[in-house]
């Protein structure tokens, strides 16, 4: 083969990869959408580093990283803003299907009984339990989707705007983005990280309480674990 010709074959593989990575179309192309369970890892306090799966909430003036944050007195961890969550029976959060309240929602005196997601636990002096469902509970409104996380590459984003809280005979959505699909206030958008060769995971957000005894307070909240593939249903 000539010097030019080689000059060409190589000027065209050039070319090609640079057409596939300017492509309008490639990054999109990335993206994967995963069905499955996202499970819980528990979680843990070793000193003063939290690991695992938690929830904080954000007192109104204060903001994610600095707070401050509300104290459980009936947390398990020794910083008592954390609180340290276990997996439900379904192992955790599921992907491409509802995990709804069951019947009743609460006990009599306003525990709240959903433990697909995670087991229900005290949060000051009442026990509190997550779920997902078609209808936002707390405004009736109709959700639009199904939990959603996608990756593209290592990086997760998601809409989890089914995701609700039940507390005291009472229901607070703390979805990203809320049931209207509009990230209001200080609710901020699901981001994380994954490896697709472990499937180990985290992801957190940030949603804003909207009525009842925590009005304009946040809850922030961090899952990891490990993502098992599984079906839409």
């Amino acid at each position: 083969m000539s010097r030019r010709s080689t000059a060409l074959t190589a000027f065209a593989a050039l070319a090609t990869l640079a057409a596939l990575v300017l492509a309008p179309g490639v990054a999109a192309a990335a993206k994967t959408p995963l069905v499955g369970t996202f499970q819980i890892a528990p979680g843990k306090q070793k000193g003063k580093r939290v690991s695992g799966s938690y929830f904080r909430m954000i007192y109104p003036n204060g903001n994610p990283t600095k707070g401050p944050f509300f104290q459980n007195s009936d947390s398990t961890a020794s910083d008592k803003t954390y609180t340290l969550f276990k997996p439900g029976i379904d192992g955790g959060l599921r992907t491409g299907s509802y995990q709804p309240q069951p019947t009743p929602a609460f006990a009599p005196n306003g525990f709240a009984l959903a433990n697909r997601i995670v087991r229900p636990l005290p949060f000051a002096g009442i026990k509190f339990s997550l779920s997902t469902a078609p209808t936002d509970l707390q405004s009736g409104a109709r959700v639009a989707t199904y939990p959603t996380i996608t990756a593209n590459g290592r990086r997760l984003t998601g809409d989890l705007r089914s995701f609700t809280a039940s507390w005291n005979s009472i229901y607070f959505n703390q979805g990203a983005p809320k049931p209207n699909g509009k990230l209001t206030g200080k609710t901020r958008a699901l981001t994380g990280t994954y490896d697709p060769r472990t499937r180990r995971y985290a992801i957190t957000w940030v949603s804003q309480i909207v009525g009842g005894p925590f009005n304009d307070f946040s809850g922030y909240w961090h899952f990891e674990g490990v993502f098992k593939p599984g079906r839409a249903r």
